[in-house]
């Protein structure tokens, strides 16, 4: 064979290989290991529309989350870490399923069927998303993948021994995080089943900022919820039900984050801004919508659960530097974690959390993202 046709068919050859992995829509990677040895594994989800999102296996952790802006440029909307040794160090929930309840529980306790169970008080008196080592700490199993037309995603599992950080009962978790192509949405379904009956409140914990720089406070916020549950000065639910009516806390309209975060009002004085739980109106079509006007993305939230936290990103201090060097201050992003209300074991009058052995905890969230350029 003729030399250049030879060279000519190698390049064609290596050109066709390197379009097919540039296709691929479910790739695996290790991504470092833990003190103890263990593997931790990156698993990146590929939509055909260009959205991508990097899952490792530490945590069930979504560590970067990539949507296109209004101009069609792909950007990072999540903070983390570069490498895996920054979420073992520094690391205030960045991306991850909490658990076995996420938020506070007062006191770090609570009675259930006439038993008292004592947590860990790893938030001034209070016990925080499921304590010292909760499922943000852990190393969830990689069960599965997905790559079916129309959807890729992968399925993590973990199994909570009986009496971990306090909780009765050992409790088996899934969580699947699928990319579904036409909605340019990622959803994520949990699943439990416990051998005792156990209080369960899971979220996720991605702190957002969708211009991917700067501050969040030109954000604009939609919150499909008249009420919210106030706290006291420990950011305990007082058990009341509050209208936002009047108040710095009624996004039933879209409102800058900024416009009145800072208002003398008790409530965010006690939050250092937006740190409280919302209770979603039933029957809402979208629980929230938040809009960037820099770079034009919008992201829509539609969930199973009762209530949002809506957090402002107030005790970022300055002091992490995360991806690519940037160092994450103050208010520089927000969280919206769905979930049952904060301190509901220990609130007969909130909606219960409690699971049950023969019973299965199933809800579902969708993070949907557009640009400005979609909007009515």
């Amino acid at each position: 064979m003729d030399r250049r046709i030879l060279l000519s068919s190698l390049v064609i050859l290596m050109a066709g290989l390197s379009c097919t992995r540039a296709v691929e829509r479910v790739t695996t990677s290790v991504f470092g290991h833990l003190p103890t040895g263990e593997e931790v594994t990156m698993i990146r989800l590929r939509a055909s529309g260009g959205m991508e999102a990097a899952i490792m296996t530490y945590g069930a952790t979504v560590v970067s989350l990539e949507v296109p802006d209004r101009a069609g440029e792909l950007g990072d909307v999540v903070l983390g870490h570069d490498s895996l040794g920054g979420y073992l160090t520094a690391n205030p929930y960045f991306g991850s399923v909490v658990g076995r309840y996420g938020n506070r529980i007062a006191g770090g306790q609570f009675i259930l069927d006439d038993s008292t169970y004592v947590l860990a008080r790893n938030n001034g008196p209070n016990h925080l998303h499921g304590g010292l080592q909760g499922f943000d700490k852990v190393n969830w199993t990689l069960e599965s993948l997905i790559e079916e037309p129309g959807r890729v995603g992968v399925v993590l599992g973990y199994v909570s021994a009986d009496g971990e950080e306090g909780y009765p009962g050992e409790l088996t978790v899934r969580v699947t995080y699928t990319f579904l192509e036409e909605t340019s949405a990622l959803t994520v379904d949990y699943e439990a089943t416990t051998t005792r009956p156990t209080p369960v409140n899971l979220t996720q914990h991605s702190y957002f900022n969708l211009a991917g720089r700067g501050d969040i406070l030109d954000h604009q916020v939609m919150l499909a919820a008249s009420r919210f549950t106030p706290v006291d000065s420990t950011l305990i639910p007082t058990g009341e039900l509050r209208s936002v009516d009047g108040t710095p806390f009624d996004f039933r309209r879209a409102t800058a984050i900024g416009a009145r975060i800072d208002s003398d009002h008790r409530q965010l004085s006690f939050g250092s801004g937006y740190d409280h739980n919302f209770v979603l109106d039933e029957g809402a079509a979208v629980a929230a919508r938040v809009l960037d006007p820099l770079s034009g993305r919008v992201m829509e939230i539609t969930t199973t659960e009762p209530g949002i936290q809506f957090y402002t990103g107030n005790f970022l201090d300055g002091l992490i530097t995360g991806k690519g060097g940037r160092v994450y201050e103050r208010r520089s992003a927000f969280c919206l974690e769905t979930q049952h209300f904060p301190d509901s074991p220990n609130q007969p009058s909130f909606p219960s959390t409690v699971l049950r052995p023969g019973e299965t905890y199933a809800t579902q969230t969708v993070f949907a993202f557009r640009t400005d350029a979609d909007l009515p």
